[in-house]
């Protein structure tokens, strides 16, 4: 649900229903800051959306990125330190999350695309003297990065109902935590069919998209109800500074811009470390030939900055089967078998 999207009008409502609500917590201190209209810092952005999303009752928790380094201690800190009732937590395997700040009653759960990578956390959170509480395992249908290469991702063996066996195996193996599925789920007999093979609990991104109270712009809800499966793709030139194969509207205008932006990193969520071991390194700050800036794109989805920056929408592969923007009840009690 990614920059700007998922935020506490979304995250509340999902919770007032009786979901999970989740608060993306990247690009929150630039959101919450032009929101206020003075800056915010981190730590005081990712506290007060997590406490707004739960004022109105129900669980909250927040997926926060391992990719946007320089933020992701102190958003983990927040939000231990605001209630949030979990912290998700992928974009790269979330290896050292437990021993950041002590975790009270947030529980702590890393996504994955494998059992490999699951029994990766496993073993390393057992020798920091912790145990998942549950994980989200997430297929290669999903909106946003994902984790496979590019020629994995078709493949039979990453269905996600094909992943779902070998990642409950190491789950009871390893005091056998909750999974949740990701990727692709978009109706009530979809969750129904999850259920019915073996997982605990589902995650929705893309259904959420183009609801009443998302935080996506009006042009990007839009976008999504126009959409045809062939305007669905997975970016690879240009793409996402991050690797990680990026699914997305091929019409998503900073996409079509291709290399007619200049090359610029002036939000610097998604650097990684150079030689000095500083956080520097972007290919999109060197590059508009063969990268986007997701940082500037995504953010300009959600309505910072628009008219200095081209949107960049990302959704899930069954986008194109959304066709009205609903609210959030409407949307839940269609998920929950209530409305026919």
């Amino acid at each position: 649900m990614g920059v700007g999207v998922s935020l506490h009008p979304l995250a509340s409502a999902v919770a007032r229903e009786g979901g999970v609500g989740i608060v993306s917590s990247a690009g929150l201190d630039r959101l919450v800051s032009k929101r206020k209209g003075k800056k915010v810092g981190t730590y005081d952005a990712v506290y007060e959306e997590i406490s707004r999303a739960k004022s109105a009752g129900g669980f909250v928790g927040i997926n926060i990125m391992v990719a946007v380094m320089k933020d992701y201690a102190e958003s983990v800190r927040a939000a231990i330190d605001s209630g949030a009732d979990f912290i998700i937590s992928g974009a790269g395997l979330p290896l050292n999350l437990p021993v950041i700040q002590p975790v009270k009653d947030t529980a702590l759960i890393p996504i994955v695309s494998s059992a490999r990578a699951l029994m990766l956390v496993c073993k390393k959170w057992e020798r920091l003297g912790y145990r998942p509480d549950a994980v989200v395992l997430e297929g290669p249908l999903a909106g946003g990065h994902l984790g496979f290469r590019i020629e994995d991702i078709g493949l039979e063996s990453n269905k996600l109902e094909n992943l779902l066996p070998p990642v409950k195996d190491v789950a009871k193996g390893h005091g056998d935590f909750p999974v949740i599925v990701a990727g692709g789920i978009f109706t009530h007999g979809d969750i129904v069919r999850m259920l019915e093979m073996g997982a605990d609990g589902v995650q929705m991104g893309t259904r959420f998209l183009a609801t009443e109270e998302s935080s996506a712009t009006m042009e990007y809800k839009r976008a999504v109800i126009s959409a045809k499966d062939a305007d669905i793709v997975i970016a690879e030139d240009p793409a996402s500074p991050c690797g990680l194969p990026f699914r997305i509207l091929k019409h998503s205008p900073m996409f079509m811009l291709g290399g007619g932006r200049e090359p610029k990193c002036d939000k610097g969520y998604v650097l990684s470390k150079d030689a000095r071991g500083e956080l520097t390194v972007c290919p999109a700050k060197e590059s508009n030939e063969h990268y986007f800036c997701i940082c500037n794109g995504l953010l300009s989805s959600a309505g910072y900055n628009p008219d200095k920056e081209k949107p960049l929408y990302t959704v899930g592969v069954n986008a194109s089967r959304i066709t009205e923007i609903v609210s959030v009840e409407t949307l839940m009690r269609e998920l929950t078998g209530h409305l026919k």
